[in-house]
């Protein structure tokens, strides 16, 4: 499965004029495949995973995922895709304070029309993987350090095994160290579950585990 965005233009209106968030973007990610994006604030970050979640939809170009233009999708479409699709990760785990680590992702399950058991047994098998065992698997948000927390909102992306993973500066709130061991954790997660995986950060120290990295700036996506 791949990530294409092909020529993509985004502009927002900007008084009486528009300004361009991403300018002729290109970018294609293969599954498996883990491509880290860096660069300052307000150079259409962001932006650029917002258009590949489908949340926003360019003025110009394509984004195609798996083959699907979803550019020409309609919202509903857009909205199946992301649930069975695309993986997003948060800079906040935006976790519900009263469910444990655990419920998280059976609520995902529920929402998907699973079956308890299986949701369970999954979120499991999820949660094991990203390194939590049973008893942090049943404690609430607030029992649980910032690293953890990130490993639920990682697990609980990859609920409904998405082809694309699109991952928003997970490590903002963490020290080196914790933001060291998520990264590890995206670059065994893309390989172990197939994804094609993009990471936008702002800390260059932690892109050793990246296959490529690309800055961003005014719009433009470029090598590193």
């Amino acid at each position: 499965m791949t990530l294409a965005l092909t020529d993509v233009t985004l502009t927002y209106p900007d008084g009486d004029t528009r300004l361009t968030a991403l300018d002729r973007v290109t970018l294609t990610v293969q599954s498996r495949e883990f491509v880290a994006v860096v660069g300052p604030s307000g150079s259409g970050k962001s932006t650029l995973l917002a258009v590949a979640a489908t949340l926003l939809t360019p003025d110009s170009g394509s984004v195609v995922i798996g083959g699907r233009d979803t550019v020409a999708l309609s919202r509903g479409e857009c909205a199946r895709l992301r649930r069975d699709r695309i993986g997003i990760v948060f800079q906040q785990a935006n976790l519900i304070p009263a469910l444990t680590a655990a419920e998280q992702l059976e609520a995902v399950g529920h929402l998907r029309g699973d079956r308890p058991k299986t949701a369970r047994e999954r979120a499991r098998t999820l949660l094991d993987a990203v390194g939590l065992d049973a008893a942090k698997q049943r404690r609430r948000p607030h029992q649980l350090s910032g690293g953890e927390r990130q490993r639920v909102n990682i697990a609980r992306a990859l609920f409904a095994e998405p082809a694309v993973l699109l991952v928003d500066e997970p490590t903002s709130a963490l020290d080196h160290e914790r933001g060291a061991q998520v990264v590890a954790l995206l670059a065994a997660v893309t390989a172990e579950h197939a994804t094609a995986t993009v990471l936008v950060t702002h800390d260059s120290g932690l892109l050793g585990r990246a296959d490529r990295v690309l800055t961003m700036a005014d719009g433009r996506l470029e090598p590193a």
